[in-house]
């Protein structure tokens, strides 16, 4: 049974203990949220890894010919904005419409936003981008939320769970880059659509379509599984939601009245989660800041310095957007696997945090030998391949858990609020990730090597200082792994 301090959304943990009907002997609320997030991230990712390419490309190639640092700031910006929107998303659900209806109205204004991407013009390329920002706000949060309230508190399969829900995400964004960015780039569907009529520089808006429809798809399943979901997530009555109300009341006589425990001052033990959640917050943003290369200079990188080529064939240079999601959609069962073998003796969540930003290092680091060799011409796709793949092994330490971790010690009154401030750093990362592609110059090999190095080494000592620090994090998590 859930109380105030356990801090986590709330949920019945009899009830979530003896339901395995969804995956692997998961809650079957875990199906329904699994396909959802993975059109959602179909769209989301789809879109993004054609976004920095389209807005750099020539007026003649259909783009909008911006120089690579007005381009870069305005990526960031939007990221960011897409994570910033979730603080006032998860204050939406916890107090007028709940996480369900939030994910079913955010949804609709996603879809939207692409299918205006659509439309070539500037003001619909702007207006476009706003509403997937609105739209991700109010789903991105509530989700994960309603996740962690299909688990209690001390139940193991947690981070299991949150790392299937993680390979669902990925499987939409491993499939979104090849379709959107074929529609967008490739030189056989301009030569298709020019056949009826379209301009070939329009293939551009043709990839943000597509990435609507997924969209689309995600709804009508959420629609469709909507009653697995059951009380959870439901619209707020008054200050509370119709589970938290349920479950309160099994635990006091029928004559006690519920207490509205919003209006309840934080206990000393909530402060110290937290002071926990803070901690991990900080580092976190470190982590995403040189994660969200992928889509900027990374992409860039791709398009410009590395041969889109294997054994004489071509392909897109957006094509290696799919690769981080690819490693994570095999990498994610072995390491949900992993967890769970290991029970309590796996490594707390700041350790995981810590070896996750050593192995993202690695993998940004590996960006420098590939500068110096790009001084003589495009490199091989293989630097990055390996780059990619380290990277993924360092967000499978850092990115499920964290969520895990937040939807633990979260107070259970302010679930979805508290993953809107984890957002935040996200947001935060994705804005410097903005800044730091802004100095993306292919003409300058010392520019390139000087860019990658300081973000690897930057992330080296991060994980040193972490690593010192996780003792003090572990006491401030009150017992929570």
């Amino acid at each position: 049974m859930t109380t105030a301090t356990d801090q986590t959304p709330p949920t019945n943990s009899s009830e979530s203990t003896a339901d395995v009907a969804g995956l692997w002997g998961h809650p079957s609320g875990l199906t329904t949220l699994f396909f959802t997030e993975l059109w959602e991230r179909f769209s989301y990712y789809g879109m993004r890894a054609i976004l920095m390419l389209y807005m750099v490309a020539a007026v003649a190639d259909g783009g909008m010919a911006m120089d690579t640092r007005t381009a870069a700031t305005i990526y960031g910006a939007y990221t960011s904005a897409v994570y910033v929107t979730s603080i006032p998303g998860g204050l939406i659900a916890d107090k007028f419409l709940g996480a369900k209806m939030c994910i079913l109205v955010g949804g609709s204004i996603i879809a939207l936003g692409h299918f205006t991407l659509a439309i070539h013009s500037q003001f619909a390329f702007y207006a476009g981008l706003i509403l997937i920002i609105l739209g991700t706000g109010l789903l991105k949060p509530n989700i994960s939320t309603l996740l962690g309230s299909l688990y209690s508190a001390d139940d193991d399969r947690r981070d299991s769970g949150f790392s299937i829900f993680y390979m669902g995400i990925n499987i939409g964004a491993a499939l979104s880059p090849l379709v959107c960015g074929y529609l967008a780039q490739s030189e056989q569907f301009k030569s298709f659509i020019a056949g009826y009529g379209f301009k070939a520089s329009d293939s551009w808006h043709f990839g943000f379509a597509a990435a609507g429809i997924g969209m689309l798809i995600g709804l009508a399943h959420f629609l469709f599984q909507f009653k697995r979901l059951g009380s959870k997530g439901a619209r707020p009555i008054g200050k509370q939601s119709v589970a938290a109300n349920s479950d309160l009341r099994e635990t006091k006589p029928a004559d006690e009245p519920v207490k509205n425990e919003e209006k309840l001052p934080l206990s000393k033990q909530e402060w110290s989660r937290l002071g926990a959640i803070a901690i991990l917050f900080s580092f976190a943003a470190f982590f995403w800041a040189v994660y969200e290369q992928d889509g900027s200079s990374l992409n860039l990188f791709a398009d410009r310095l590395t041969d889109c080529s294997i054994a004489g064939w071509k392909f897109p240079s957006s094509w290696f957007q799919t690769l981080p999601a690819v490693y994570c959609i095999i990498l994610a069962p072995a390491f949900s696997v992993l967890w769970v073998k290991m029970g309590h003796r796996q490594p707390s969540s700041p350790a995981k945090f810590a070896i996750g930003l050593a192995l993202l290092g690695a993998g940004i680091g590996i960006m420098v030998p590939a500068s110096l060799l790009a001084a003589q011409g495009k490199v091989g796709p293989i630097w990055l391949v390996l780059s990619y793949l380290l990277q993924v092994l360092g967000e499978m330490c850092l990115s499920p858990v964290g969520l895990s971790t937040v939807s633990k010690l979260a107070p259970a009154r302010f679930a979805s609020s508290t993953m809107g401030v984890w957002m935040l750093a996200t947001a935060c990362g994705n804005f410097l990730a903005g800044y730091l592609a802004g100095f993306f110059d292919e003409n300058s090999t010392s520019t390139l090597i000087s860019m990658f190095g300081f973000m690897g080494g930057f992330l080296f000592l991060a994980a040193f200082v972490l690593w010192c620090l996780t003792p003090l994090v572990k006491r401030l998590m009150s017992g929570i792994r």
